[in-house]
């Protein structure tokens, strides 16, 4: 019977490699950057204020903004686009051609980020130019049209070009990646100003690559004037979440249909109320079922945003927290408020499944303008320079808190921007509530070039160096295998029971918003051993790609609350099309698993070495020798198959 085990456990040691092929990734290191945590860096300044931002890359973040006197040039005029790279804070300009002001952005399927829309071509203080195909102060072109690709350029940097495909005119869309890769391109208005009106709305979304010719929506229709950058997240039902004013529906893209809501409660959320808003972490023990968090804003009545006496400085901002589950009910409720009102929140989410609140100000709304009651030009005052991190899972009324942060001395008000980073830290730049780029002595809030890194408390904890991450995810499919040693452990093999793996995709910022952020926890279990190393079994993402759409992330592995510094996988095929969907595998159970000593050596008929380093106990007479060569999870699975 021994022989027959035997003889079968090794024929699928020879076949399984073939079926489960993944190339793995890079094991990650320490991190590079140095810095204290709980506490802001100033890095340097950016050549152009950081209306929008993301990640592109593991060293490479990209701003844009508005076509502006920002102090970077690039062929002959002011810049309003650049390069970030983060081993050494250098910068590079970059051309992007049309005016980018106020649009939307996302990443495609393929790995493609894009930025859509925007304003007409514009001269000095803003004001609409006489030609809208170049020339003037800034040589901008009219960008309402435009759908902007960072795409290699022969020399090897990356470079913005224009899409000869145009889409409808769209100033503050959002935009939101689906279940194939492809864009939506929700709302948005014409010509601009501080809120929207009937004269200028544009009430529809379409999509990129195109399917047609845009599609109207009542929503967007019956939610004037705060309508613009309309909140909006693919569910895993498939359907999107669409909020906007006091407003909320379920829509069905695919049907045309609107589903209502209950209303928002308690304030305003969308553009210029601007709350802070993210999709709570996607894990196993919620069975990834996707809620929505909103916090602060305005409680603004609709018909007072366009009202002769309207003053910002006098709109009550909220300190309302409230969440939807909208695949499961259409009501909203209250959690743990801000410890205080705020406007302009940019809400981030760590590896440890904690989001990190910065930014924004106490008074006020975005925006900017002449008004008497504005503070130069700025529609916001009293900003917030400590940061907040959320714990949903600490005590009721100890789930916000700022113990052990510092605040920062940089004032981050309308257009400014933040972003996750592979390391766990955060960046931050931009702030420029004023109609062009200034920095006069007598503006409370000139523009903002200063650019910042936060460093979460885990910062310069020693990180989990874990092997045999993959490059790439399948939306189900064979599950995979994560080693990690004492020092990843903490000395402590214990420590592997709490062990996760996150993925998350880090969005495109802007105006408080990260537009396709997301966060998942894939499902894993483990095998301990008693020389304090450790496997990871974990499963490939749930085989649904509209709970976590296809395209570029970070896969984190964190213990104790430590995450590894992040490496950049793709999920899905690398392609815009229906993603395979493959069948998942069931993973072992979790287990501590008795060693006779952490030596190396791997020869003997007594025992084996895992691939995690430690020597199993096999008890089986003349396998030992050959099990030495087979990986350390089927080793495992071998001995709980023969009982040892």
């Amino acid at each position: 019977m021994k022989n027959f085990y035997a003889h079968n456990i090794f024929a699928l040691a020879l076949a399984v490699p073939a079926t489960i092929a993944q190339q793995q990734a890079p094991q990650p290191q320490q991190p590079a950057h140095h810095g204290v945590p709980g506490t802001f860096e100033i890095l340097g300044k950016s050549l152009v204020n950081a209306q929008q931002m993301f990640l592109g890359s593991f060293d490479k973040v990209y701003i844009t903004d508005r076509a502006e006197n920002n102090p970077g040039q690039i062929n002959g005029h002011p810049a309003w686009a650049e390069e970030w790279d983060l081993r050494n804070n250098d910068q590079r300009a970059m051309e992007i051609v049309t005016n980018s002001f106020c649009a939307g952005g996302g990443v495609m399927g393929d790995g493609t980020w894009s930025i859509v829309g925007g304003n007409q071509a514009v001269t000095y203080g803003g004001m609409t130019a006489d030609r809208q195909d170049g020339g003037g102060p800034y040589n901008d072109l009219d960008g309402r049209n435009s759908v902007r690709l960072l795409t290699k350029s022969p020399d090897g940097n990356m470079q913005w070009t224009i899409s000869p495909t145009a889409i409808d005119q769209r100033w503050y869309p959002t935009v939101e990646t689906l279940e194939d890769g492809s864009m939506i391109i929700i709302g948005g208005c014409r010509t601009g100003g501080f809120v929207n009106d009937p004269g200028q709305n544009n009430p529809t979304y379409e999509f990129y690559p195109s399917r047609g010719q845009p599609v109207h929506s009542p929503v967007l229709e019956n939610t004037l004037p705060t309508n613009l950058f309309p909140l909006t997240w693919l569910l895993p039902s498939g359907k999107l979440l669409v909020q906007s004013n006091w407003q909320t529906i379920l829509m069905d893209y695919k049907t045309q249909n609107e589903q209502p809501l209950d209303d928002m409660p308690a304030a305003v959320r969308t553009y210029p109320a601007s709350a802070g808003t993210i999709m709570m972490p996607l894990t196993p023990t919620n069975n990834y079922t996707a809620t929505i968090m909103f916090c602060g804003g305005s409680n603004v009545p609709t018909d007072q945003w366009r009202a002769p006496g309207f003053n910002a400085m006098e709109t009550p901002t909220s300190a309302s927290c409230v969440q939807i589950t909208p695949d499961v009910s259409g009501r909203y409720r209250d959690v743990e408020p801000l410890p205080e009102p705020r406007v302009l929140t940019s809400l981030i989410h760590l590896p440890d499944q904690t989001i990190l609140a910065l930014n924004g100000a106490r008074k006020g709304t975005a925006g900017y303008g002449n008004d008497t009651w504005a503070i130069g030009q700025s529609y916001s005052d009293d900003p917030i320079l400590t940061p907040l991190v959320y714990d949903p899972k600490a005590t009721a009324g100890k789930q916000w808190s700022s113990d052990g942060f510092s605040p920062s001395t940089v004032p981050r008000m309308y257009h400014s921007s933040a972003t996750l980073l592979p390391d766990g830290s955060v960046f931050i730049s931009g702030s420029n509530p004023n109609s062009d780029w200034s920095d006069l002595p007598e503006l409370k809030y000139p523009s903002e070039h200063r650019t910042e890194r936060f460093f979460p408390k885990y910062y310069n904890m020693r990180r989990p160096q874990p092997k045999g991450l993959i490059t790439q995810f399948s939306y189900g499919g064979p599950s995979f295998d994560v080693s990690l040693d004492s020092a990843d452990l903490f000395g402590d093999v214990a420590n592997v029971v709490g062990a996760t793996v996150v993925i998350i995709k880090t969005g495109f910022s802007t105006h408080a918003i990260n537009m396709g952020q997301r966060l998942l926890q894939l499902q894993s279990t483990y095998t301990g051993f008693s020389n304090n190393t450790a496997l990871l079994h974990v499963a490939q993402l749930p085989p649904n790609p509209a709970i976590i759409a296809p395209g570029p992330a970070w896969v984190f592995v964190v213990v104790n609350g430590v995450p590894s510094v992040g490496v950049e996988v793709m999920l899905g095929s690398g392609k815009i099309e229906t993603q395979p969907i493959l069948p998942t595998t069931t993973l072992r159970d979790p287990s501590m698993v008795k060693a006779v000593d952490d030596d190396v050596t791997t020869s003997g008929n007594n025992g084996t070495k895992s691939s995690a380093g430690v020597r199993m106990r096999v008890g089986v007479d003349g396998i030992g020798g050959w099990l030495c060569l087979l990986p350390a999870w089927l080793v495992v699975g071998s001995a709980h198959l023969l009982g040892w």
